[in-house]
């Protein structure tokens, strides 16, 4: 018993010490000391309490126990016991007292968060509607005395229980005959009964705060059954329980226990028909006949609150009466949203990044890609990005051992980063890559726009991020040659023949003495840390790597958004994340799951762990930030100022979160509007767009966010583009979603939400164009039918299909253009079997209205859809047919998955060379459209571009 205690206390001390040597290593011993002494204080508090309560008890039955007891069975099998327990008294009242009190001293730690937001509470400067309380006395206040009145609750059963015991061991107790409690155990039963029951009147008085946010019935919140029953029952059994207090306390005088029994009798019936009967019948007989107007008043409440607690009351409505015709001109108006477009799926192309950008087996790209942008040569180009990070799964058999795993390969290398819509740095289409990204970023070293953007590039290794492994231990002494792994040449994954580093970042635990070593090497349970000679004087230990992790280490009170954005800032790669301070607290407002909201095709389970609980009915973003992918540096950025919950944690942790004005402007270029945020929020407005209550009673406008076609027992994920709702407008880098009305598929209306931090005018506000009721614009599922049926869509396909090559559909675009909604549609297919296969991009589907278009690229598509062929705003095209001399037109076509035509007809006057080439171009177009039917794809884009190259000669008069 002596060793486990050992254990179990070197253990304890092991893991506190661990974690005060890693919050000091990114400086954040500020948080570690305040949760320690917090946690340190409620635990002896609360302890003491309770082995007080306890002990006081045991004491006083004890101490007060009959001089005289009967010889009888029983107190013959009594007295047994006693004997026994007689020597050991004064060990058991200490022993018992201080193992209870240890429990619940361990159980209070737990509630750290509520009592630090009650210490330091901020006020809202709102209350609700029924009691006139301020917003902050039920996310701060209310908490708290709840856990109060519950805990000393169970101090005094538990109390109450062990003085009975004590009594009815020493005769002060009896289960039978006349007299079954001593004079004294009826006092002590009585006083500590009469407490009990005062705290349950305090119990009621709380309660009838929680009214504002009870869930179960029509909305969170007050209902007209809660005002005129639920709330009226509470204050009769709060009066009703006092009163048995009170004869409780007699009973102290009286000694009778017909009184106080007859009180606790008609509490408990009184709970039953006040509590639970009389609220049905209410229910049932007043409110359900004429719900909608009984509970109209209500309903505007809870609409009202949910909207301001989830931040969406400025979501601006609009009527979008889309067309289901796209002309040219129109097209035109919205040329540069089209070029905004983004073809390139984060989801799909990752095994592409990954294939092509990988280099080496050890290194890997996340399973989903994110969206950035970034300033190109003066203008803002949307960028698929990906952190290239160290994958330990990927390295050689041969190289598989603790040195190599823990002190050569410490770190990724670089990033990766595709132009999002087929264009290069000019904004130029290409069309000549074999469906391959249009790398802006690309190779090891790593080269390309990103590098060009910082004078002298950006430093690339990684060392902090989303697989980095559980811990490395970098650092040598000084004189001899670096092992890390740096960058990989030759032909092998051999280290030696590769270009090698040291760590040099702040970021690490010194873990050069011998007292360091042995610590870690029992928190890892690694014994090599202390016997390896790869950890010296100078070495530190990397752990806790992951950006979301260290950001919720050193700011515990945040909910972590699951997202991390890696962007090249000021000559470095920083993590940015967004951290949200959610309650289930704020009156009247709509509770729901916050792990469902969040939920989609993309991310099946969000698993937020850390929350206290998984429903909530308030949710900020409150804080920005970012993690240091070299040395780890954690730094978090003040994002909504005026958030009281965020006010409050800056009070209890001072100077851990910097000003919004601190934010760079580098930095703030690259920040986004959170994606979880969002996602709550389209779930939220689905329903509360509706202001009038009694529309939102008869759920007649209801909508629903579609069902993902690629995965139709999810939801659809948000995209990030860049897109304009306005016809001709200049488009906004926004995250975007659609809605379709309760159990059908067409279309109900189009949502962005400006993602641009550094842009106020525009970050954070929500737009929705709803489209009318009479109008049936088809939804996602239609339109991947429409895709899976068309005729053109399988003849290019058919090529495919028949080689037995996989075709996979990228995500879904919906987006205004033309006056109409425009559906974009990448399609990808895997070119060769085995490990080596990765998606490429293949085709382009459009549709609009009835139309449906697909081509090798996006003006391609959009020249079959649009009459008088392409929009020409892409930089596109097409095909050409020229006019003759004598007013007839000849047309070229480039087939079904061509590239549109452009007339030039009636009296245009071409010269002889002009109308040459554009005839060899008619017969490369037409030798393209014969090749793409025979499923020949190099000799169709081969064609494609010779007869491209030939119109524009022509277009140039022949030069």
């Amino acid at each position: 018993m002596v060793l486990v205690v050992l254990f179990l206390l070197l253990s304890v001390f092991t893991g506190v010490w661990t974690e005060k040597l890693w919050f000091s290593s990114v400086g954040y011993s500020s948080v570690f000391s305040t949760l320690l002494w917090t946690r340190v204080g409620l635990a002896v508090g609360f302890g003491l309490v309770m082995a007080l309560v306890v002990g006081v008890n045991l004491w006083v039955a004890y101490h007060f126990r009959p001089g005289f007891r009967a010889d009888t069975y029983d107190e013959a099998n009594l007295e047994r016991y006693r004997s026994v327990i007689n020597p050991l008294r004064r060990v058991l009242l200490i022993g018992v007292s201080v193992l209870l009190g240890i429990f619940a001293g361990i159980s209070a730690t737990g509630q750290w968060r509520t009592f630090l937001l009650w210490k330091d509470r901020t006020p809202f400067g709102r209350t609700d509607p029924y009691f006139d309380k301020d917003v902050g006395f039920y996310f701060f206040s209310l908490p708290w005395l709840h856990y109060l009145v519950d805990f000393a609750t169970t101090a005094l059963v538990i109390g109450l229980m062990a003085g009975v015991l004590v009594h009815y061991l020493y005769g002060g107790v009896r289960l039978a005959g006349p007299h079954r409690f001593s004079g004294a155990a009826q006092v002590q039963v009585s006083v500590v009964l009469g407490i009990l029951l005062l705290l349950k009147a305090a119990d009621y008085w709380l309660d009838r705060f929680d009214l504002t946010t009870d869930t179960g019935g029509l909305v969170t919140g007050m209902t007209y059954a809660r005002e005129n029953a639920v709330l009226p029952a509470k204050n009769i059994l709060l009066i009703i329980a006092l009163i048995c207090a009170l004869l409780m306390f007699a009973n102290v005088f009286r000694r009778t226990w017909l009184l106080p029994g007859v009180g606790v009798a008609l509490l408990v019936l009184s709970a039953v028909l006040l509590g639970a009967i009389w609220p049905a019948i209410v229910q049932r007989f007043q409110v359900d006949p004429s719900a909608a107007d009984k509970e109209a008043p209500y309903i505007a409440k809870n609409i009202q609150a949910t909207r301001a607690a989830y931040d969406v009351g400025g979501a601006k409505i609009s009527s979008y009466d889309a067309t289901d015709t796209l002309n040219q001109a129109r097209l035109g108006q919205d040329a540069a949203s089209q070029a905004g477009i983004r073809l390139v799926d984060p989801q799909v192309v990752s095994n592409t990044f990954e294939q092509l950008q990988q280099v080496r087996g050890y290194y890997s790209v996340p399973n989903v890609l994110d969206v950035d942008r970034y300033d190109i040569d003066g203008r803002e180009r949307d960028l698929v990005v990906a952190a290239r990070e160290l994958n330990q799964a990927g390295l050689p058999d041969a190289q598989k051992n603790w040195a190599n795993e823990k002190t050569v390969y410490t770190h990724g290398y670089g990033m990766i980063a595709a132009y999002g819509n087929q264009r290069n740095a000019a904004d130029q289409p290409v069309t000549t890559n074999n469906g391959q990204p249009v790398w802006a970023e690309q190779k090891l070293p790593p080269v390309g726009e990103l590098s060009d953007l910082t004078k002298g590039g950006y430093r690339p290794q990684i060392y902090y991020g989303e697989q980095s492994p559980d811990y490395s231990v970098v650092g040598r002494p000084k004189g001899e040659s670096p092992i890390e792994l740096d960058v990989p040449q030759g032909n092998t994954d051999d280290p030696s023949s590769s270009r090698t580093s040291t760590y040099e970042g702040k970021g690490g635990v010194e873990i050069g003495s011998t007292f360091r070593k042995l610590l870690y090497a029992m928190k890892f349970g690694d014994s090599n840390l202390v016997l390896s000679s790869r950890v010296n004087d100078d070495s530190k230990i990397l752990y806790d790597r992951n950006p979301r992790q260290r950001v919720q280490k050193v700011a515990p009170w945040l909910t972590v958004d699951n997202d991390a954005l890696p962007a090249v800032v000021d000559g470095k790669i920083v993590w940015i994340m967004d951290g949200y301070t959610t309650s289930d607290k704020y009156p009247l407002s709509e509770s729901r799951s916050l792990d469902e909201m969040v939920s989609d095709a993309l991310n099946p389970r969000a698993a937020y762990a850390t929350l206290p609980t998984d429903h909530i009915n308030y949710m900020r973003n409150a804080v920005k930030a970012t993690v240091d992918a070299y040395d780890g540096t954690v730094t978090l950025y003040a994002w909504n100022e005026s958030d009281p919950v965020l006010k409050t944690w800056r009070k209890v942790f001072p100077g851990v979160v910097k000003d919004r004005s601190e934010i760079p402007k580098d930095l703030l270029a690259h920040m986004r509007y959170p994606e979880d945020m969002f996602k709550v929020q389209r779930n939220i407005l689905a329903d509360y767009h509706v202001t009038n209550p009694k529309t939102f009673y008869e759920g007649s406008d209801k909508w629903d966010v579609p069902q993902d076609p690629e995965a139709d027992t999810r939801k659809q994920p948000p995209y990030r583009l860049s897109v304009s709702t306005t016809q001709g407008g200049a488009p906004t880098f926004s995250l975007t979603s659609v809605y379709v009305p309760t159990k059908r598929q067409n279309l109900a209306s189009f949502m962005t939400v400006g993602a641009d931090a550094a842009d106020p005018d525009t970050y954070g506000k929500f737009q929705i164009l709803r489209l009318p009721d009479n109008t049936q614009v088809p939804g996602p599922s239609q339109i991947a039918n429409q895709f899976n049926s068309d005729d053109k869509v399988a003849t290019q396909l058919r090529s495919f299909t028949q080689s037995n090559a996989s075709v996979r559909y990228g995500n879904l675009l919906t987006l205004p253009v033309g006056g109409g909604l425009l559906y974009v549609q990448p399609l990808y297919t895997l070119r060769s079997g085995g490990a080596a296969s990765y998606p490429q991009l293949e085709f382009v589907l459009v549709s609009f209205g009835d139309n449906v278009g697909i081509g090798a690229t996006l003006d391609q598509a959009l020249s079959q859809i649009v009459p008088g062929g392409t929009s020409g705003s892409t930089g596109s095209t097409g095909s050409s047919g020229t006019g003759d001399t004598d007013g007839s037109t000849q047309t070229g076509s480039s087939g079904s998955g061509g590239t549109g035509s452009t007339g030039t007809g009636g009296d245009v006057k071409l010269s002889a060379d002009a109308k040459a080439l554009l005839e060899q171009a008619n017969a490369k177009f037409q030798a393209a459209q014969t090749a793409l039917e025979a499923g020949n794809l190099s000799t169709y884009q081969k064609n494609v571009d010779q007869a491209r190259s030939l119109v524009q000669r022509a277009l140039s008069g022949g030069q």
